[in-house]
């Protein structure tokens, strides 16, 4: 796919990572291989994706002086646009996905991984939205998706400041879904998503329907989307298959395929 972003398949799930020593900055190079990537796993969906990160960060930034400099209105204009094409594939992937940090998160990364459906974080994991040191805001969904987690006077805060925020901080927020001890966080971190990409996907595709139609409009915009959503899936397999296992075998015995 590419050498600075990597997708790989590890059983039914997919797998992100992002490879470019010593900080894994964000550069054309990057953007164009997770572009490339997103875009792969949209078109031939596994039943789950994990997006992570090699080395001691997940991200130290923008490549400032590469992406940045001498930029004209319209072309970071056209970069903006482009860059969310890229975050609105992945939020409408029809699987679960889930950003792993297990060290310090900056900018695009941080705003790749509010664009996931769980954020998992190391305790040692440090995050930033610190755009303000090159007199930009984040572009790329950062401030409006950091204040449907946090709230609205939270994301300001954090953008405002330029600050760094530790994982304990973010998961009081509501940022961070789960926690891990550094030693366990690899493990711990795959296993939770090859979990969910274990599950029934078809179901886990119904349930993101109906989260983003409440985001939209509300509960009532949700009710009324569940029976077109929520009626197909009786005809699937994963759902006949698990209430045969319920009836034979009791609860949590099922196996599901993703069909």
């Amino acid at each position: 796919m590419s050498d600075v972003v990597k997708l790989e398949q590890d059983g039914p799930l997919a797998v992100i990572t992002f490879d470019s020593p010593p900080l894994n900055l964000f550069d054309d190079a990057v953007f164009e291989g997770f572009d490339r990537a997103v875009r792969a796993v949209a078109a031939d969906p596994p039943r789950g994706l994990l997006i992570r990160a090699e080395g001691k960060v997940v991200s130290g930034g923008v490549d400032v002086g590469k992406v940045f400099d001498g930029m004209s209105p319209e072309a970071g204009g056209q970069l903006w646009d482009d860059l969310l094409d890229t975050i609105h594939v992945l939020d409408e992937l029809p699987l679960p996905t889930v950003f792993a940090a297990h060290g310090l998160c900056l900018t695009a990364a941080f705003e790749i991984a509010l664009a996931c459906d769980v954020l998992l974080a190391s305790e040692r994991a440090r995050f930033g939205l610190v755009e303000i040191v090159v007199g930009l805001t984040p572009s790329m969904g950062g401030p409006q998706r950091l204040a449907e987690r946090a709230g609205p006077n939270r994301a300001k805060e954090l953008i405002f400041t330029g600050e760094l925020f530790d994982a304990a901080t973010m998961e009081r927020w509501g940022v961070v879904n789960r926690l891990y001890a550094p030693d366990a966080f690899e493990a711990e971190s795959r296993a939770f998503a090859q979990k969910v990409a274990n599950g029934p996907t078809k179901a886990h595709a119904a349930t993101k329907r109906l989260v983003a139609a409440q985001k939209e409009g509300g509960a009532r915009a949700a009710d009324a989307i569940v029976a077109e959503v929520s009626g197909p899936l009786f005809a699937t397999e994963d759902l006949q298959n698990a209430v045969r296992s319920f009836l034979t075998d009791g609860p949590g015995k099922a196996t599901y395929e993703g069909r």
